[in-house]
């Protein structure tokens, strides 16, 4: 199971971005997709999780101005970014809770975005 993230880019303070996270490969479900950051010197931390049934959760940072989803179709999970702050530049990585069998779910990880927001 591959996930590529993509969507990354240089903003300003204040702008839009959209991440997209997409799992290919053998794969029998997705049970969560989720979205870390890590600036430089920080640690990874949770960003945005949805599970299978929708529901989702935010880190405090975020909430109000970023929001996930995703396509169960395409094994997508998105993340939508506004009113972007400078501290919100980072790495950011896609991660996901796939099952691979109807018994057996595994976390993957996948490359990093980078998040550049400019004031």
């Amino acid at each position: 199971v591959q996930l590529q993230a993509s969507g990354g880019g240089l903003v300003q303070a204040g702008g839009s971005l959209r991440l997209s996270c997409a799992a290919s490969g053998s794969i029998f479900s997705i049970n969560y997709m989720s979205w870390y950051r890590q600036a430089p010197g920080m640690q990874r931390e949770l960003v945005a999780k949805i599970t299978s049934d929708g529901s989702t959760g935010y880190a405090d940072s975020v909430n109000g101005r970023f929001t996930i989803s995703r396509d169960n179709v395409k094994n997508t999970a998105y993340l939508q970014m506004n009113s972007l702050k400078p501290e919100d530049a980072a790495v950011y990585y896609c991660n996901a809770g796939v099952l691979v069998s109807r018994n057996y779910e595994y976390n993957f990880w996948g490359q990093g975005t980078q998040v550049t927001v400019s004031s």
